[in-house]
């Protein structure tokens, strides 16, 4: 599997845009495309120990997938006067995280399906117990393995999804231990660092999310700095929410809310 991440030239103003835990940038194609096609710069990268091997990813913390970030954004920065950031599940984590450590070089941010606590109702009953997958003797055989429904909604692009997995494109089958305990380091990290976001800040969630409840998104709401929020429950879709029902108004929101941002700054 080998995935080189997402590059479309556009205007002055830029999105970094950011995958989450185990996917790849696939995920973030048609939200790519809309921003493109409203002017903006858009990078999406492959995230370190992604787009290579399971084994890659166990040699990874989440700093180095962070670093793929700031890498990204750094390089648009030197060709747009303005970069925002956007990420799915994970990757909004650290599109939170960047926002809180560069502050007012971050223009905006989009937070989709923002993952703090694992309470999707598709989760097992023994979801509680994840955070110490880590611990020995567990961490040296255990991943969470992807399962129904894969946070989509739509019948036609969950069997993609399951056809891509079975052939090892696109996205790893499991969540390794290793990564696991990353994601967990990182959520305890992005969490008090929340009233640093200053950015303007669009927070997209399903009602209805497989992986992470609406209190994921309430939270954000209730604990970021950023005095410019929006926040938006969209009904008939699930917790992917770039490939789901939903993609085409994800998309819409989202460049018009980084566009009315871009507008009011200037």
């Amino acid at each position: 599997m080998s995935d080189p991440g997402i590059y479309l030239k556009g205007g002055e103003h830029g999105v970094v845009l950011i995958h989450g835990l185990t996917g790849s940038p696939f995920e973030l194609k048609p939200l790519a495309r809309a921003l493109h096609r409203s002017g903006y710069t858009v990078r999406a990268p492959c995230l370190a120990g992604h787009g290579t091997s399971i084994s890659d990813l166990k040699l990874t913390s989440w700093q180095d997938w962070y670093a793929s970030v700031r890498d990204a954004c750094t390089e648009l920065s030197g060709e747009c006067r303005t970069v925002a950031v956007g990420g799915l599940c994970m990757g909004a984590l650290l599109a939170l995280w960047h926002a809180a450590e560069k502050g007012e070089q971050v223009t905006a941010v989009a937070a989709l399906s923002t993952t703090l606590f694992y309470d999707g109702w598709s989760l097992p009953w023994y979801r509680f117990l994840l955070p110490i997958s880590y611990l020995p003797p567990i961490r040296y055989f255990y991943s969470y393995e992807e399962r129904p429904p894969y946070g989509v909604k739509d019948e036609r692009m969950r069997q993609e999804i399951v056809t891509a997995l079975k052939n090892g494109g696109l996205a790893y089958s499991h969540f390794p231990s290793h990564a696991m305990h990353e994601l967990f380091k990182l959520i305890r990290t992005v969490k008090p660092a929340l009233p640093l976001v200053t950015a303007p800040t669009i927070i997209l969630h399903a009602i209805e999310d497989d992986v992470a409840s609406v209190r994921n998104a309430d939270y954000v709401e209730q604990h970021i700095g950023a005095t410019r929020i929006r926040k938006v429950l969209l009904p008939d879709t699930y917790h992917m929410l770039t490939l789901d029902l939903q993609k085409k108004r994800v998309a819409q929101e989202t460049v018009d809310f980084f566009r009315t941002v871009g507008d009011e700054s200037q």
